[in-house]
């Protein structure tokens, strides 16, 4: 699954992806590739474990997945569902689903953001969005952008987290 380049260095585009939006999706597919390969083989029983009080992975993957719902979500202009605010009540829960089915729900998140990604033109990503009950100032592009650099500290923060829990507990 590893490639030799990331994948904005492998100079491949996404269909239907404006220019300018190319670096989200390519930061996107980066942390789809990734998760496959930090999650491989690993325990269920340790999907909620808080190595020195740090978030589990299970929060991340549940993190990742409800974020970029929810920035994608402000992007298009459109106000959270009780169903989006459900899920980030969720988030640090421990809920039943095992490894695969997390992971699985996370990469689904992913392919579904580069699907939705494909809906904003050039002409409009600097337009005005709000975001959350307080209505904070954004663009659609600067949503977009936010939705790749975080789901990347994710990323980041879940690799060393389970990088520690395999040390500490070999399986």
């Amino acid at each position: 699954m590893k490639q030799d380049k990331e994948v904005w260095l492998r100079g491949e585009t996404i269909d239907g992806i404006t220019p300018l939006l190319q670096p989200v999706a390519h930061a996107m597919l980066q942390a789809g590739e990734e998760l496959a390969i930090i999650m491989q083989n690993f325990p269920d029983n340790l999907l909620w474990s808080k190595p020195a009080g740090c978030a589990s992975p299970g929060f991340h993957l549940l993190h990742i997945a409800g974020v970029l719902d929810r920035l994608l979500t402000y992007a298009e202009g459109n106000k959270l569902t009780e169903a989006q605010l459900e899920y980030l009540k969720q988030e640090t829960e421990a809920p039943d689903l095992s490894v695969s089915a997390l992971e699985h729900q996370c990469q689904q998140q992913i392919q579904a953001t580069l699907n939705r990604l494909k809906h904003f033109s050039p002409g409009i990503l600097t337009h005005q969005r709000s975001v959350g009950r307080a209505a904070l100032p954004s663009t659609i592009i600067g949503l977009c952008t936010h939705a790749a650099e975080h789901t990347m500290r994710h990323i980041g923060q879940l690799m060393v987290t389970v990088k520690v829990l395999k040390y500490q507990s070999p399986f």
